[in-house]
């Protein structure tokens, strides 16, 4: 964009009675930071840049400091970064009719991403694909439960004894659809009115558990939408006194929430599915076969960018719906990844183990370059997985084994060397330090177990 069209732009603007923007950053835990900006302050940095206190990058997602990070702190002074505005992300807010742009950290001077920016290191993975001639089409499904609750009430109740929006066991529920239609059919609409269409909104196993599948798109597009889903969902029924979490497990009754990611590969000239492959078994190509293989092979190093808080590892047990093991199959929903058969058109694979409550550009960036290196490395993918996944776990050698904790899966990311590859040294160290912090968090904690198991008795 040029001089002039960011003129005509800013015109139309106060045409329509327009008086100022939006502006978001993502933070490492997927969390959008922003700000309202006036019409001249936008013209100011819209084509240059501007700074942004990077404490965003030093504190957790209630807002305290890291003691423990290299990147920013108290020894940096908690400096501004410089950011500027991805003009092509331009949405607008339903209801405020208020221009909405994500904005992105410049990199340092002599670098070409900026180290701990979660969008940065989601595009240089895509970059990766763009050298190897690929292009990404990715889609996000997630789920949330909602409570006829407010952001007060469930602080008064302490998170207890809370009103789910709608009672009982009933996925896909036409009664329980139809008797909300309003609110189903208003969140489809305010997701179409900010340009990220949702496929598919149906009721899941849980009282008032929904589940979006947002539409496909190619790269960095997909997981904007998914990354805006997740915060403006939130403000579309908090505006009604309702109440959504995607946490990746509320209650120890019900089965958790999850965030799966559709992936395939297009050739970046002709945008043929590479994936596909009419005369092959399942219609795997050789490129779909390795892409497959290298996130078995990763998918237990990676684990932590897609389950990134101590809650998601409750949601990782064993029949409840979330895969356990480092596995694949077809049509196989108790497995890791769910190679789903299809046309050209349709041939893809999901990935099952990813929590609601991920970064959706570190779960893009993790299992994107997993995949990427499987097909470098040439890897060969073994037989699937028939049946039930649950039942041959034990039977895994224990690369496969997915830990059953955070911080066991930090581990897990710091001896990986080809993860500091893929997403760059700095931001392997700055996230590790991030999640020994959230560990450490919750060492602090007296838990309701702990007071129920011991107050009395012991």
């Amino acid at each position: 964009m040029d001089a002039s069209t960011l003129e005509n732009k800013i015109a139309a603007y106060e045409s329509e009675g327009i008086q100022r923007v939006k502006i978001a950053i993502t933070d490492v835990d997927g969390i959008l930071r922003g700000k309202y900006i006036s019409l001249d302050k936008f013209r100011s940095i819209a084509l240059s840049h501007a700074g942004f206190c990077d404490c965003v990058f030093g504190w957790d997602v209630v807002d305290n400091l890291y003691d423990n990070s290299k990147f920013t702190g108290w020894h940096t002074a908690y400096p501004d970064a410089q950011f500027v505005l991805d003009l092509s992300s331009e949405r607008r807010i339903p209801e405020e009719n208020i221009p909405f742009f994500i904005a992105d950290f410049l990199p340092r001077e002599r670098e070409k991403y900026h180290p701990v920016c979660p969008r940065n290191v989601l595009k240089r993975v895509l970059d990766r694909a763009e050298n190897l001639g690929f292009k990404v089409q990715l889609a996000f499904e997630y789920e949330f439960f909602l409570f006829a609750e407010t952001s007060h009430s469930i602080r008064q109740k302490n998170y207890r004894q809370l009103e789910p929006l709608t009672p009982g066991m009933f996925g896909y529920s036409i009664l329980r659809n139809s008797t909300e239609s309003e609110l189903f059919n208003g969140l489809m609409d305010y997701c179409l009115q900010m340009e990220m269409p949702l496929e598919g909104l149906h009721c899941e196993t849980g009282p008032g558990v929904w589940e979006a599948a947002i539409k496909y798109e190619t790269g960095m597009r997909s997981v904007d939408n998914a990354s805006l889903f997740k915060t403006f969902c939130k403000v579309f029924f908090q505006k009604q006194g309702i109440t959504p979490t995607f946490m990746a497990r509320w209650s120890l009754d019900y089965p958790g929430q999850s965030g799966h990611l559709h992936q395939s590969l297009c050739d970046a000239q002709s945008e043929q599915n590479l994936f596909f492959d009419e005369n092959a078994p399942y219609h795997m190509s050789e490129l779909m076969k390795s892409y497959v293989a290298g996130q078995i092979k990763y998918l237990k190093p990676l684990l932590s960018l897609a389950a990134p808080t101590i809650n998601s590892y409750t949601r990782l047990v064993k029949g409840f719906w979330a895969p356990t093991a480092s596995t694949w199959g077809v049509e196989n929903r108790t497995t890791a990844l769910r190679v789903i058969p299809g046309s050209e058109k349709s041939q893809r694979v999901e990935f099952r183990v990813g929590a609601a409550d991920s970064n959706p550009y570190l779960t893009a960036a993790a299992m994107i370059g997993a995949g990427l290196l499987g097909i470098e490395q040439k890897l060969k993918l073994e037989d699937p997985v028939q049946g039930n996944a649950y039942a041959v776990q034990d039977s895994l050698p224990k690369e496969k084994q997915l830990p059953s904790s955070l911080d066991r899966s930090v581990d897990n990311l710091e001896a990986c060397e080809d993860a500091k590859d893929l997403l760059g040294d700095e931001f392997v160290e700055h996230f590790i330090a991030s999640r020994r912090w959230e560990v450490r968090e919750a060492q602090k904690a007296i838990t309701d177990w702990q007071l129920q198991r011991y107050f009395e008795i012991i």
